[in-house]
């Protein structure tokens, strides 16, 4: 996952190279840190295990794991809870657009003891029914050492109040729009079988924020979004301790909170 996302702003550094050369197009630069919830629609699970069984869990519900309370427990643990970060690049002279590469580190746990409607083939034998999803009868699948969604954001603000003296933004509106990829650390367990699978590229996802910054100094700010879209996950590793080659796909919908901290780094 590292290596990924060292590859991404290697990238964004570049693009900084190519615009000094191109009468300083890119002006500036940002960086963020926050927390987040997220609230999921239901999802059709489907799983493909290494024993042959291929089945598909339906409208199974799920919820996150904020952990907020590491906040005060842990305090150097920064990254326990649900965590974002972004480095943007502006792009314009009033920094009014930039490009911004956003990682979300969400956590997607499904309810368990939830009954679900189950079809496909189990140990091979055609199931048809209603089942409960017990992790020491049944399974248990999370990805809560990240759900984790890496995109590309292009960002527009708008400043509805400047400061005194109208040097630099009081208080603007934001609205963003991206898609990436997702690198899910998915936890699974099958009848009491657990195993924390390894970082894998495993989808993509598309999104929607909108939300205002309030700058408390003329370069530190504070953000607030909402923000939606649609995640695929279309091969996560789902293997355990006694099936190694086993896969899990589906997709949700989601509405997610975002508070962060920002600073920004003038080029010009």
């Amino acid at each position: 996952m590292y290596k990924t996302i060292l590859s991404a702003i290697l990238f964004f550094i570049s693009l900084h190279g190519f615009g000094q050369a191109k009468k300083k197009r890119i002006t500036g630069m940002y960086v963020q840190w926050g927390y987040n919830r997220e609230w999921y629609t239901n999802s059709s699970i489907h799983f493909k295990l290494d024993n042959g069984s291929d089945f598909i869990l339906h409208h199974v519900r799920a919820k996150d794991k904020p952990d907020f309370d590491a906040i005060y427990e842990s305090p150097l643990e920064i990254s326990i809870p649900q965590y974002n970060y972004r480095i943007g690049f502006y792009l314009n002279e009033n920094q009014t657009r930039s490009l911004e590469l956003n990682f979300d580190h969400a956590k997607y746990v499904a309810n368990d003891f939830q009954k679900v409607h189950v079809t496909g083939t189990i140990n091979g034998v055609l199931v048809d029914g209603d089942s409960i999803l017990d992790p020491n009868r049944f399974l248990h699948l999370e990805h809560t050492d990240g759900a984790n969604w890496m995109h590309l954001n292009y960002v527009q603000q708008r400043t509805i109040k400047a400061r005194t003296d109208h040097t630099t933004p009081l208080f603007r509106l934001i609205g963003k729009i991206g898609a990436g990829i997702n690198i899910p650390r998915t936890d699974f367990t099958w009848k009491g079988d657990r195993l924390n699978n390894q970082f894998h590229i495993a989808g993509y996802n598309i999104s929607l924020e909108g939300g205002a910054r309030y700058y408390f100094s003329k370069k530190f700010f504070l953000e607030g979004t909402g923000k939606t879209g649609y995640v695929r996950y279309v091969n996560a590793l789902a293997n355990t301790h006694q099936f190694k080659n086993s896969r899990v796909s589906h997709g949700f919908g989601y509405f997610e909170f975002i508070a962060l901290i920002g600073y920004d780094i003038q080029f010009r």
